[in-house]
């Protein structure tokens, strides 16, 4: 019997217990789809991340106060007793740090920004000048803070689109005085439109010079929440780090107590995580696949009992062992087979539905994925199969013509 005519009986023959079949094959199509899916959900949540972190700048350091330390228990403690962090510091970084192309020391602070009888509550930025080169930062409107306004604490700010919506309404904004925590600003630029970014709403925000940021929150001390810093490249992020590490504990007496944090470091951090996880949840998923495996091995078994006398009948006209054997494995690859490509049309599907309700999640099928799941349903086809084969192939004739 030619491979073409196996083929063909074996369809016919799964064709007569259709439902049968389905059901066999729902263990396989849910492991397909559980596979592609988180695998492309875990693609798609590091590359989520990866994006939110580079719209937040590259080759940044981020520069704390406090000595961060992890314990056994990988737990992160923070020195007690430290030197706070100043804008010296960071003037100091900016003329002597090697690789630095950026350097802007920032405060933060929740306050109330009112206009007329309008008034909402964002997050208040304390910045210099390099706020917006390291943060990539742009105004559709208007200015940027410039080195000038940080030198005369001159009294303006940089207001985001959701602010300004709020505050103003249609009407112009550009060169309206604002109160920031009943401290009048003048806005001189308004943001382009960002969204969410790393938790922090980009369009809910009001940037002003640092000296105005410091009197707002810190009573006009000289006191910074961090430093964050642009390298030249991702080449010079370690040789600038070890740059401001030597200034800024030659600055402290002599002692580390701050934290640098690499930000594209973060970025690996992160992927390492998703990675793991990505494989931990297919490997979960696989064994869906194993199920449904064993679900087409039980059914075959099944199969090879209620057909005894057909394969008694057709050894008898002469089929050979392999004849049997072939055909039982080859129903079932189909139905594994078929299993895969349900369940790589489901998860498709599914994939283009999350990407119309969740057009920032950037999820997609991956293609070794999809080559990934359809080659393991496909060996458990070949594997599962072979059993019942061998058990079909080896019936003797002369006992499967007297079964009823």
């Amino acid at each position: 019997m030619s491979l073409i005519e196996c083929i063909l009986t074996a369809l016919r023959s799964l064709s007569q217990n259709k439902v049968r079949a389905f059901l066999t094959t729902l263990g396989v199509i849910i492991g397909v789809m559980s596979v592609i899916l988180l695998i492309s959900l875990g693609e798609a949540a590091r590359a989520y991340i990866e994006n939110e972190f580079a719209g937040m700048g590259s080759n940044v350091l981020i520069i704390s106060p406090g000595k961060q330390e992890t314990t056994s228990d990988m737990i992160v403690i923070t020195a007690g007793s430290f030197r706070k962090l100043t804008y010296e510091n960071a003037r100091e970084i900016e003329r002597k740090a090697f690789g630095v192309t950026g350097v802007s020391a920032n405060v933060l602070g929740s306050a109330k920004v009112r206009y007329e009888n309008r008034q909402r509550d964002c997050l208040v930025i304390g910045g210099t000048e390099d706020l917006a080169k390291i943060r990539q930062l742009h105004t559709q409107v208007g200015r940027f803070l410039t080195e000038q306004d940080i030198d005369k604490n001159n009294k303006v700010c940089v207001i985001g689109t959701e602010v300004r919506r709020e505050l103003f309404g249609n009407g112009p904004a550009l060169h309206k005085k604002i109160a920031i925590n009943r401290r009048k600003h003048m806005v001189v630029g308004i943001l382009e439109e960002r969204g969410m970014v790393l938790g922090i709403n980009l369009d809910n925000i009001a940037i002003i010079p640092l000296p105005s940021g410091q009197q707002m929150f810190h009573g006009g001390e000289d006191q910074l929440f961090e430093i964050i810093v642009s390298a030249r490249s991702p080449e010079d992020l370690k040789p600038a780090t070890e740059s401001i590490r030597e200034i800024l504990t030659a600055a402290h007496d002599y002692t580390e107590d701050f934290t640098i944090t690499d930000q594209d470091g973060l970025i690996g951090s992160f992927s390492k995580i998703f990675d793991v996880l990505r494989f931990m949840l297919a490997g979960i998923a696989c064994i869906s696949l194993l199920v449904g495996g064993i679900g087409i091995m039980n059914i075959m078994l099944v199969s090879v009992r209620e057909r005894t006398r057909e394969v008694g009948v057709r050894k008898a006209v002469g089929a050979k062992r392999k004849d049997i054997g072939l055909q039982f494995v080859i129903e079932a690859v189909t139905l594994s087979v078929f299993g895969g490509m349900i369940g790589v049309s489901i998860a498709w599907g599914v994939t283009l539905l999350l990407r119309i309700l969740y057009p920032s999640l950037p999820i997609g099928l991956s293609t070794w994925s999809v080559a990934m799941a359809f080659t393991f349903s496909l060996s458990v086809g070949v594997f599962f199969g072979v059993y019942p084969a061998v058990k079909a192939a080896s019936v003797d004739p002369v006992e499967a013509l007297r079964y009823e």
